[in-house]
């Protein structure tokens, strides 16, 4: 799942920003004591965390040659961050799951994931396993809530527990509002949202019985600044986003942290038009990055998504939990400001 397909015929890919209200100050916290709570202290410590986050992923990206190289087949000896650990993922035939699947193989984690199209999921388990990795594929469609289940049980029992789960299926689409049926809005919300909510509903008893662990779950830039015609995946993420916060609340004490990532347009094959050949799609993203990515200018690889969902898995981030992750090149940042043609231009 990436988080917007990317318009061929120009313009932004990148969501218009929400606006938060502010809620009111209370009056019962005195004027002396709100002073002493220095808001500037939380907001420094805000930003520190981000910065460890995006210091850790540029870490792993760096050690690879090639921007989302991903290193070659399973650890040797059950080695890596996740070996011993039992990983299981929606959506995992391809794009950002697939990647994941095979980044936390990679890593030594024993890995049962789930999609809907067979001929694809065969095909992931084959290249895990030729790599060394452990891995098993079982058909699911994250909208029925008794193929959810199944598949979360049986991966369970066959690797003899869970640890981590990556919530990632999702689907788009773009339609005026009113153009939207009401089957095109079930599909979506069931898809996206409802299908985080049946996951983690499944995951945490074995969570729980393990005594703690992590869920990572996908949702979106698109969350955070909406697009024209995307009413149903904005909304869809932004409930994803909900879900985590209050999950984070509820399972917090009980040893489980609950993050989502926040991808910006990701090259998958959701993003890319069919028939579209590789010199034209390499022109095409060369072209289209310093337009709608202010920051890093280009597409990220589902690889690199990957390494963040790895990265918030992993021991390195155990005090984060609830936090709504960007994982976007700077697209949530800002925007260049583009000044009309024939009229003063600012000084640069």
């Amino acid at each position: 799942m990436t988080d917007a397909r990317a318009p061929l015929r120009g313009g932004s890919s990148n969501p218009t920003e929400a606006h938060h209200s502010r809620g009111s100050r209370s009056r019962i916290v005195s004027e002396k004591s709100f002073n002493r709570f220095d808001r500037r202290r939380v907001i420094s410590g805000a930003l520190a965390g981000a910065a460890g986050f995006a210091a850790a992923t540029a870490g792993a990206q760096r050690a690879q040659a090639v921007p989302g190289a991903r290193r070659s087949g399973a650890r040797a000896g059950g080695e890596g961050r996740f070996a011993g650990k039992v990983v299981v993922i929606t959506g995992a035939t391809s794009g950002i799951g697939r990647a994941t699947a095979k980044a936390f193989a990679a890593e030594g984690a024993k890995v049962g994931f789930c999609g809907r199209r067979e001929h694809l999921g065969a095909e992931v388990e084959r290249e895990i396993r030729k790599a060394g990795g452990e891995a098993v594929y079982i058909r699911a469609d994250v909208r029925e809530a008794d193929q959810v289940k199944a598949f979360v049980d049986t991966v369970a029992s066959r690797y003899g527990g869970l640890d981590v789960a990556f919530n990632n299926a999702g689907i788009e689409f773009s339609k005026p509002l009113h153009e939207t049926s009401v089957a095109d809005w079930d599909n979506i919300i069931g898809t996206n949202e409802r299908g985080v909510f049946l996951a983690i509903k499944y995951e945490i008893p074995h969570l729980l019985e393990r005594g703690g662990g992590v869920i990572v779950c996908t949702a979106s830039a698109g969350a955070e600044r909406a697009r024209p015609g995307h009413a149903g995946y904005t909304a869809s993420k932004r409930g994803v986003e909900g879900i985590v916060r209050s999950a984070a609340l509820d399972y917090g004490a009980k040893g489980i942290r609950i993050n989502a990532i926040l991808p910006g347009t990701t090259d998958t094959p959701l993003v890319r038009p069919a028939g579209v050949s590789d010199a034209d799609w390499a022109a095409y993203k060369k072209a289209w990055g310093p337009l709608n990515v202010p920051g890093l200018q280009r597409m990220a690889t589902a690889e690199e998504i990957a390494d963040s969902v790895l990265a918030l898995a992993s021991d390195q981030f155990v005090f984060m939990t609830g936090a709504s992750v960007p994982v976007d090149g700077g697209a949530l940042a800002g925007a260049k400001m583009i000044w009309p043609e024939g009229f003063p231009q600012p000084p640069q």
